[in-house]
């Protein structure tokens, strides 16, 4: 086994112990999945933007902590990927949506900004069907997205180009969102882990369709505990804000504080939309 093909099937914990302990670089891990990206993208069309630059900066800036003694995180040099309804600050996140092409991030996500704080390295982010709302990663804003085992066939969705990038070896593992089945059918169909957690675990702000699909994660090569420990933590100090967010309701003016609140909303929202039923006379 080559060495780039030995260290893109190496475990989210192996590759940052093996980082911490200096036994390879970060930057050595990182132009590994870039090769990897390099080689496959173009059979897979599985990521919508890819940071390369910006990688290789983060993992210098590891490297030279690690020397320092000074570098700390559970995913520490480990590359990750971000599925593209998620913000990540100064990327297009498109959503599949030709409505939303030309939209960049101007901050991170919550969940974004943990796994940076973490030391992982993001190498950009993937494909989706249009707003989510399918289950295989086909749009006509970036194409279809292929399955790495079989290239004829599909990679499902909506998280797609996720399941794509990381069972290919470009990505270690990443973040996804999971409404009813985006995470867990696309992962059944590349053959990689993928969980759904808890709603409310992790925060689902700066997340297209957010009060939906609450965000969730993804791991390739090792149960997704370790990942979630980092995307999991209290959003706001305390065990009951951990779940509560503000976030604007447009459809009927109104401010949701928690799920009950927005599950109630919805489903209003839902008969509001209903055509009236046209009374039967005796």
């Amino acid at each position: 086994m080559s060495s780039e093909s030995f260290l893109s099937i190496l475990s989210i914990a192996e590759i940052a112990g093996a980082v911490r302990s200096k036994k390879i670089s970060a930057s050595e891990i990182l132009q590994t999945h870039l090769q990897r990206t390099e080689c496959w993208e173009p059979k897979l069309n599985a990521f919508v933007h890819i940071d390369a630059e910006a990688a290789r900066i983060s993992a210098r800036q590891i490297d030279a902590a690690i020397q320092r003694g000074q570098a700390t995180g559970a995913l520490l040099g480990v590359p990750v990927s971000i599925k593209g309804c998620i913000d990540v600050a100064g990327w297009t996140c498109p959503a599949g949506s030709l409505l939303r092409k030309d939209y960049v991030a101007s901050s991170d996500a919550p969940l974004v900004a943990r796994l940076r704080a973490a030391g992982a390295i993001l190498l950009g982010n993937t494909n989706t069907p249009e707003f989510l709302m399918a289950y295989e990663t086909d749009n006509r804003l970036k194409g279809k997205t292929s399955n790495p085992w079989s290239l004829e066939h599909s990679a499902g969705g909506s998280s797609g180009g996720e399941s794509a990038a990381i069972a290919s070896g470009c990505s270690t593992g990443g973040v996804g969102s999971d409404g009813g089945g985006s995470i867990r059918v696309p992962a059944h169909f590349c053959g990689i882990c993928g969980l759904k957690p808890t709603p409310g675990r992790i925060p689902a702000i700066f997340q297209t369709a957010e009060e939906l699909f609450p965000g969730s994660v993804w791991s390739a090569r090792w149960p997704a505990a370790l990942a979630i420990c980092v995307c999991c933590l209290p959003q706001w100090p305390g065990p009951i804000r951990a779940i509560r967010w503000q976030r604007r309701c447009p459809f009927l003016k109104f401010r949701a504080t928690n799920y009950v609140q927005l599950a109630s909303a919805f489903s209003k929202a839902k008969r509001l939309a209903r055509p009236p039923r046209k009374r039967t006379e005796p």
